[in-house]
């Protein structure tokens, strides 16, 4: 069996997303909140170097927090 080493992955989790000019976001300061289009119950976003590649759900349990994937995108839902 072949294995690959030193291969850098990045892991992005989408929870929501917002619109707003950018001249408001250059207006926020250090520990601006911005509100997301999400509830609790939304499906998240997997991305890998910014391709997504699976849906989850966010699971809270004490000070931990996961994402359980629901739905893992087959290669022709990769392309569209």
């Amino acid at each position: 069996m072949t294995s690959i080493t030193g291969v850098e992955i990045e892991l992005s989790v989408v929870i929501g997303r917002r619109t707003m000019p950018i001249n408001h976001l250059l207006r926020m300061g250090r520990g601006a909140v911005i509100e997301l289009e999400a509830s609790i119950n939304d499906e998240v976003e997997i991305l890998a170097n910014m391709i997504p590649i699976a849906r989850g759900e966010v699971i809270v349990e004490g000070d931990r927090i996961t994402v359980e994937i629901t739905h893992k995108y087959t290669h022709d839902e990769m392309a569209n």
